[in-house]
């Protein structure tokens, strides 16, 4: 029996290590939840379940799963959860099956893929924060190492109360969610950390303990969030120096083992979000007028690795 809520369907639109971690936990609360990704995925999933690792065990959680966008068809929530690369191009094929009523919420990295997706849509798109520690080992399997909570938010007064909705949602699946006022403050401090951290782990192959063990590569991870923090400041966005310092020094010793999903993607051959993430630094401080040396070279390496990778 489906958990009362005021969401009566749930659409994860580019299900990946995220998308299906989140869409996990609400299907196995009883909700009703359709994963829509890659065919090799959908088809594990649809043959065995979705696989969980989670907490040293594994779980089979039932939930549907469709390689088709068209599946978002009907769901009045949808977890947008494409690479940022991809947010353009996803909005515009999923705007023609979506509901007016439907509520977006963009699980992504980034400060700029909500206003990207809602200049598609004609319904509420939502800005979000992720803060969860993921991986993919296989087809049909998503595995989770750490945290697993959201920040939403919305300056619109008239989408309050469905924000709320949404965090009683994920709170019925145990996934805590914080409605803030800062989401965009929120989500800043997140671009800080991923550029401090995704581009070195990318290029060296590393986690992050290993990184924060090298003073030297301590001194680059400063320089990055100085930077950041300057950028942001231009562009209107009061980030404190100090806390972000504070933060980027505190992530490493909570997930030690933990490898960029940079890295991951760079592992793999697969394009990464780096524009999204240095690159957007870089591009925003050209445009701004602040300098970025440190996020431009972190960005042009990782293009780099990229495209020797692609060519190999």
């Amino acid at each position: 029996m489906t958990p009362h809520s005021d969401f009566r369907a749930i659409a994860v639109v580019g299900a990946g290590a995220v998308g299906s971690f989140f869409g996990a936990m609400l299907a196995r609360a009883g909700h009703r939840v359709v994963l829509i990704g890659r065919p090799a995925h959908v088809e594990a999933i649809r043959r065995d379940g979705l696989q969980l690792q989670m907490k040293g065990a594994t779980e089979r959680v039932a939930i549907d799963a469709a390689s088709d966008i068209a599946a978002v068809r009907g769901a009045d929530l949808v977890l947008f959860c494409v690479k940022s690369p991809d947010t353009d191009a996803v909005a515009r094929e999923m705007a023609p099956h979506l509901d007016a009523g439907a509520l977006v919420l963009s699980l992504q990295n980034g400060v700029d893929n909500a206003a990207t997706t809602a200049r598609h849509v004609r319904c509420a798109v939502v800005p979000s924060v992720v803060y969860v520690a993921t991986a993919m080992p296989a087809p049909g399997t998503v595995a989770h190492f750490g945290r697993g909570d959201l920040v939403i938010g919305s300056p619109e007064p008239a989408l309050q109360p469905r924000l709320q909705a949404v965090a009683a949602l994920f709170g019925s699946a145990g996934v805590p969610v914080v409605v803030s006022a800062d989401v965009m403050g929120e989500l800043w401090r997140k671009l800080m950390l991923n550029c401090a951290y995704n581009a070195i782990s990318a290029i060296a192959q590393q986690p992050y303990g290993r990184m924060a063990a090298l003073p030297e590569i301590r001194t680059v991870m400063r320089e990055v969030v100085e930077e950041v923090v300057a950028v942001a400041h231009a562009d209107g966005q009061p980030l404190d120096l100090d806390a972000c310092l504070q933060a980027m020094d505190k992530l490493a010793p909570a997930m030690p083992a933990q490898m960029s999903s940079t890295a991951q993607d760079l592992a793999r051959g697969k394009p990464s979000e780096i524009d999204h993430l240095n690159g957007f630094i870089a591009r925003r401080g050209a445009e701004l007028g602040v300098a970025t040396p440190v996020n431009r070279t972190l960005h042009a390496l990782v293009k780099l690795a990229e495209a020797a990778r692609q060519d190999g």
